[in-house]
């Protein structure tokens, strides 16, 4: 099966640009809706993020090193890297007598505006902290304590990198046909639409068992602290926020985006063909949406999915529109 068209760009009227790809909603049982191909192969990137972080918990090492909320909150982020990011992850390192250079992310200028106008007004270089995968890379170096592995804990051979792989596979329910280096130097295993959909849908209904309160108390982080997932002005902290800790979501790059829905038993998982953020945020937005979590009123529907396209001069220019057939 082909990608199909999900998310459209009307400028006056005219069709301009079209997006395509996949989408996949799951429940405990398997499929409930999919358009595109549910078999389409795809990183997820940092959607997922809360299976990687599942090792963290079952190894008992968040327990361990006496991790709270927000510390499982940012091992699920994909942050702006603004001041509240940066100096919640240096204090988790400083408490386990570690410190920025034991991280391998690499860094790069934050997303958040006042951070990053703070350091050019100053002169200052970013540091590892500001990288949007640091607490993903903090619970790495806690697993790694735990687990007593070598310094090079993004090698996929590494002890840290085979249990995220296990974990990615028991719970996408696939044999991982192979891994891309992700942009934060960690090895990103592949997996289809549906695997991925799968894996969130066993988050929305974890089990009684030490992986179901591993997949609880994650889901529950994310929903707590949505300005740690993400940070202000970006798409998954704001639909968080909107649906007031009922569902989780989380982007990847490359137009991924996924969510989960505990009210419902129900798991979400979508990728833009193209890589177009514009496009997966209207397409989850459309589907949390449909799926009746997300009120179509709120003012965070008219921003990623409904409202008007705006020039510089503020004049209406055109609309992003649900491809016909989408979500319905």
């Amino acid at each position: 099966m082909a990608a199909v068209d999900l998310i459209e760009l009307w400028r006056g009227d005219m069709l301009e640009s079209v997006h395509q790809g996949h989408a996949v909603v799951c429940d405990p049982s398997g499929i409930v809706q999919a358009w595109g191909d549910p078999e389409a192969v795809i990183f997820p990137r940092s959607s997922c993020k809360m299976i990687q972080a599942l090792p963290l918990l079952e190894s008992g090492a968040a327990r361990a090193a006496g991790l709270q909320t927000q510390h499982l909150a940012l091992s699920c982020a994909s942050h702006n890297g603004a001041s509240i990011h940066v100096r919640e992850v240096g204090d988790w390192l400083k408490a386990r007598g570690l410190a920025e250079r034991d991280l391998r992310c690499g860094s790069h200028m934050p997303g958040d505006k006042p951070e990053a106008a703070r350091l050019t007004c100053s002169g200052l270089s970013a540091c590892q902290l500001h990288n949007n995968c640091s607490g993903k890379h903090a619970g790495f170096l806690t697993l790694n304590q735990h687990m007593k592995g070598g310094t090079e804990y993004i090698d996929v051979d590494h002890p840290v990198q085979l249990a995220g792989k296990a974990a990615f596979e028991e719970v996408t329910g696939e044999t991982s046909p192979g891994y891309g280096i992700d942009g934060c130097s960690a090895p990103n295993h592949a997996c289809t639409v549906t695997g991925l959909a799968r894996a969130m849908a066993a988050f929305a209904a974890p089990g009684s068992d030490m992986r179901g309160d591993a997949m609880r108390a994650l889901v529950q982080a994310m929903c707590a602290f949505p300005e740690l997932v993400a940070g202000e002005g970006r798409a998954c902290t704001e639909l968080m926020r909107a649906m007031e800790g009922r569902v989780a979501v989380k982007t990847g790059a490359e137009a991924v985006f996924v969510a989960i829905i505990p009210e419902k038993k129900l798991g979400v998982a979508l990728k833009i063909r193209d890589g177009g953020t514009r496009a997966s945020e209207a397409a989850i937005t459309a589907i949390l949406v449909h799926l009746g979590v997300l009120e179509p009123s709120h003012q965070v529907v008219e921003k990623y999915l409904t409202g008007d396209q705006k020039n510089w001069r503020g004049m209406v220019t055109g609309q992003l529109r649900r491809a016909a057939g989408f979500p319905a």
